[in-house]
């Protein structure tokens, strides 16, 4: 039985964006899904970034929108994903994110156009655009990993 825990965070710059995102990935590990969701432009890869910082990955964390998946490699592999071209669920299959989420890190932006076809979810980290860089990040967990993790964040 999992308990949800909702939490929201307020960013003012892009780099506490990415300092967020690098807190978040010093405490997650391999099999840990996390699912971004936003409009266009609001913080979803710069978090990404962040994540992949704090998961120790080298070298330049950019959005996926026409590769679809980047690996990186760091303390745990990060698999980054951009569902923003894809026309739905049935696009899924040739990516392979479930083999993926096994074998590390999984972050995923627009993971609403995936139509439920992902695997479940550790954290869903929804993205609000405020007043210039202003960003306001809802994330819940939805299993218990999840509320460990945002335990750890010491954000709650």
């Amino acid at each position: 039985m999992s308990t949800s825990i909702e939490v929201t965070f307020v960013t003012t710059s892009e780099e506490e964006t990415r300092s967020l995102g690098a807190r978040l990935g010093d405490v997650l590990h391999a099999g840990d899904v996390i699912l971004l969701g936003g409009d266009l432009g609001s913080g979803k890869t710069r978090l990404a970034q962040g994540i992949g910082r704090g998961l120790g990955c080298t070298g330049p964390i950019n959005s996926p929108t026409f590769v679809l998946v980047n690996e990186h490699q760091g303390r745990e592999c990060l698999f980054h994903a951009d569902l923003y071209r894809i026309a739905g669920a049935t696009d899924l299959s040739e990516l392979g994110l479930w083999d993926e989420a096994e074998r590390g890190v999984l972050v995923v932006e627009w993971p609403d156009r995936a139509e439920g076809g992902l695997p479940a979810a550790t954290l869903i980290i929804d993205i609000a655009c405020g007043e210039g860089n202003e960003r306001s990040f809802r994330l819940q967990s939805v299993a218990d990993r999840g509320c460990e993790i945002l335990a750890e964040l010491e954000l709650t």
